[in-house]
């Protein structure tokens, strides 16, 4: 419900402390749900996941469009994808994924101001009754836990 209502949700389109995306590097990877930092993208944890383990691969640089971003900063959104991945299958068994991108308000991105690549594990019936009747989802751990469980199978190589 904190997410329907717009709760933290950036009112403008600036960089900084008002983009959730700009802040979360700045705050400690456990503070941040952070399960790895690359060289010019991270990946963090969605506060509000699809599914357990619902990730989002963010460049540090505030960009709204995919085009704008610089070829080491899609190198790193790629290579940051293909790792998060195999650590995904590693660590919950997922039987596939939805990955992308919405890119602009119309497309659905809740965040526009600031270019995130969704990776969301998926399991053969995991989409349930719970979210139209409950208009909320059941995930079996807490946020933090996950994000402790995917970092610490994230390759050491990687973790820079």
């Amino acid at each position: 419900m904190a997410y329907l209502g717009g709760q933290d949700k950036p009112t403008d389109r600036e960089a900084g402390q008002g983009c959730p995306f700009c802040r979360i590097p700045t705050l400690s990877d456990e503070d941040g749900l952070i399960v790895a930092r690359g060289t010019v993208a991270y990946v963090v944890l969605n506060l509000y996941p699809y599914n357990s383990g619902h990730l989002l691969v963010c460049p540090y640089r505030h960009v709204a469009d995919y085009t704008e971003l610089t070829e080491p900063e899609v190198a790193d959104v790629a290579s940051l994808t293909r790792t998060a991945m195999g650590v995904v299958r590693e660590v919950s068994a997922p039987q596939g994924f939805n990955v992308g991108m919405n890119q602009g308000d119309v497309a659905g991105a809740g965040i526009a101001a600031h270019l995130h690549q969704h990776l969301v594990p998926r399991w053969g019936g995991d989409s349930n009754f719970l979210p139209i009747v409950g208009r909320s989802r059941a995930l079996p751990e807490l946020l933090g836990d996950t994000r402790a469980r995917l970092a610490a199978a994230w390759p050491t190589a990687s973790k820079g």
